[in-house]
């Protein structure tokens, strides 16, 4: 797809981290841009900065209201024209900061799935019904994580985060299989960050409701927050790189955008181990669900 000063852009988390990056990219474009964001102070930050170079509308978002998303959709598309690029790219991540005992209660599920990828479903629900009305070249651009090609073996168990990220990545897969069996002109994408230098532990940390983390574990978290945050910053791709390998993603119609080769290693040893139990010989049903399954396709 190629972009241009007569597309929008609607982009959740875009007033900072990877979001801001893609943002500040986009903008280099001449796409017009709408950046939701839960963090009001952010939002004013990015909306000085960017506005010199496009037009700006900011929007407070809490991904989680459906009802919220349907009037952030109208408001962007009154004052800036048809959405042709949509960048669910606002996520929480203190799964990852918190041990499996800890991690496992109804509250945390529910925020961290309602955030990474309720949230991102409902960006998909709003604005795919408007792209497949009106036509013409859109393009979906969901972040994942490499923690959603493999759980490392190395770290925490960061149940709700992976859950959620394995998600994101088959939900983008679907999307554009079905995009494609359809004939429609939108292409879907998803971003699969490693390390980039964001903020992501402190912000959610700080983004989290008091349900989720109560104030004691607050502090004792807080420190593992700042190690991660402070490693990210040290080792971690710039969020402009991404920023441009995203705009470089929508523009070549690429399905996997990764950062780095971080989980490289550990997904090839994940995909050996499941190519490994796999029974050994085709069976009868695997002959016959083949044949149906070429058959619906239409492949002979």
């Amino acid at each position: 797809m190629e972009l241009t000063h007569r597309d929008t852009a609607f982009i959740t988390g875009g007033s900072q981290g990877i979001g801001l990056g893609i943002a500040r990219a986009l903008a280099n474009q001449g796409v017009r841009l709408a950046l939701a964001d839960i963090d009001g102070d952010s939002l004013r930050s990015a909306e000085a900065e960017l506005g010199g170079k496009t037009e700006v509308l900011t929007v407070e978002l809490d991904v989680r209201d459906r009802e919220a998303f349907q009037a952030a959709a109208e408001a962007t598309e009154r004052q800036l024209g048809p959405v042709s690029v949509l960048v669910n790219n606002a996520g929480v991540g203190i799964g990852v900061l918190q041990t499996i005992s800890q991690e496992i209660r109804y509250e945390v599920w529910d925020y961290v799935l309602g955030v990474n990828l309720e949230g991102m479903n409902n960006g998909v629900t709003t604005f795919v019904p408007r792209m497949l009305e009106r036509g013409g070249p859109c393009h979906i651009v969901n972040t994942a994580s490499a923690a959603g090609l493999v759980v490392f073996p190395e770290r925490s168990s960061g149940y709700t985060y992976h859950a959620s990220k394995f998600a994101v990545i088959g939900l983008t897969e679907a999307l554009r299989r079905g995009f494609a069996d359809e004939q429609r002109e939108i292409g879907a994408s998803v971003l699969i960050p490693g390390m980039v230098a964001t903020n992501v532990g402190s912000n959610s940390l700080n983004a989290s409701p008091e349900s989720v983390l109560p104030a004691e574990a607050r502090e004792r978290l807080a420190q593992l927050a700042g190690v991660g945050d402070y490693a990210l910053a040290t080792y971690g791709r710039d969020i402009d790189s991404v920023g441009e390998m995203v705009v470089d993603g929508i523009q070549r119609d690429r399905l996997y955008i990764p950062t780095d080769r971080l989980a490289a290693a550990a997904l090839e040893a994940r995909t050996k181990d499941i190519l490994a139990a796999m029974p050994s010989e085709a069976s009868s049903y695997d002959d016959a669900l083949g044949q149906a399954m070429r058959s619906r396709s239409g492949t002979a």
